[in-house]
């Protein structure tokens, strides 16, 4: 079969799209032949090296947790999943960019009728830390919640989670993405110089939570603002958070097929939008990482297998 990998850190030219050996599912375990598999930042901090003592590689790596498919073989004591399913779920083995990834069946949620197999194989990592970003900050129909990278494939998400749970938002985006975020009842505020006047001057002065998806100075901004550590949580500025005594609850917070489940019903149900960005083939794995490095991304790039 054909893979992602890369022998070494480095920059995006250290990816290859190998032929390596078709893997075999074990005890609880299936075989999924891939249709759809999402792109991350943090596969490109890993690939870098940025992340080594956070995520080591062992190199040759794979990479890849998202994923879709259809079952094409059973382990062993695998229980729900039979030949033919259609799935969509995760693996922690960075594996998912190849055309085939043996999964646990305890990481696998059935595709809801309506889900396409770009938003079902893009959903594990946006869908789960954007649902542990609200939870950690528990917004309701009294607080105001600011959400940094809110046109990203997180923030996106998280918007309109915390929609859901009738607070006001205000997402921080470029205005490219501002008629999107009001046609989801999120307040659109442009980042950059003066953004702290602005949100204040969105939020009439309060600001009762910040979910951070990007980094860059957003968690002492939170403070700033005058939000209590507790109520502001970060997905990337984890050095921040622990000099202020914010919340880091991200991917890992969430990571099962339970929490990916409630997301995939609301996303099949058009009650929450997964925007996609960009599909590309996985021969193209270079061209979709370039696009995600540039950044201002509204929404999810894709690879199909």
């Amino acid at each position: 079969m054909k893979a992602v990998r890369f022998h070494e850190y480095g920059g995006i030219d250290v990816l290859r799209v190998e032929e390596v050996e078709r893997p075999a599912p074990g005890p609880g375990q299936v075989l999924v032949e891939v249709r759809a598999a999402g792109i991350q930042p943090g596969e490109m901090m890993i690939r870098s090296g940025a992340r080594h003592d956070r995520w080591p590689a062992t190199f040759p790596s794979g990479q890849g947790s998202d994923l879709a498919g259809v079952v094409v073989e059973v382990g062993p004591q695998v229980r729900g999943f039979a030949v033919g399913d259609e799935v969509l779920g995760f693996t922690h083995g960075r594996a998912s960019h190849a055309e085939f990834v043996v999964v646990d069946d305890v990481h696998l949620f059935s595709r809801p009728e309506g889900l396409s197999w770009d938003v079902a194989g893009s959903l594990y990592v946006a869908g789960t830390t954007a649902y542990a970003t609200v939870f950690a900050v528990d917004p309701g129909p009294a607080d105001t919640v600011v959400v940094s990278g809110a046109a990203g494939g997180v923030g996106s998400l998280a918007v309109q989670l915390a929609r859901r749970r009738g607070a006001t938002v205000i997402g921080l985006a470029g205005e490219r993405n501002h008629a999107w975020l009001k046609e989801r009842g999120v307040v659109p505020v442009a980042y950059g110089e003066g953004v702290a006047e602005r949100i204040r001057r969105a939020s009439a002065g309060r600001v009762d939570a910040f979910i951070d998806t990007f980094g860059d100075g957003y968690v002492e901004l939170a403070v700033e603002l005058g939000v209590s550590p507790e109520r502001i949580d970060t997905i990337r500025d984890w050095r921040a958070a622990a000099r202020v005594g914010a919340r880091t609850y991200g991917e890992g917070s969430a990571a099962c097929a339970v929490v990916l489940g409630e997301v995939a019903r609301l996303v099949a149900r058009g009650e929450v939008e997964v925007p996609i960005a960009r599909t590309y083939p996985l021969e193209q794995v270079r061209d979709a990482f370039r696009e995600l490095e540039r950044g201002h991304t509204h929404g999810k790039i894709v690879l199909r297998p």
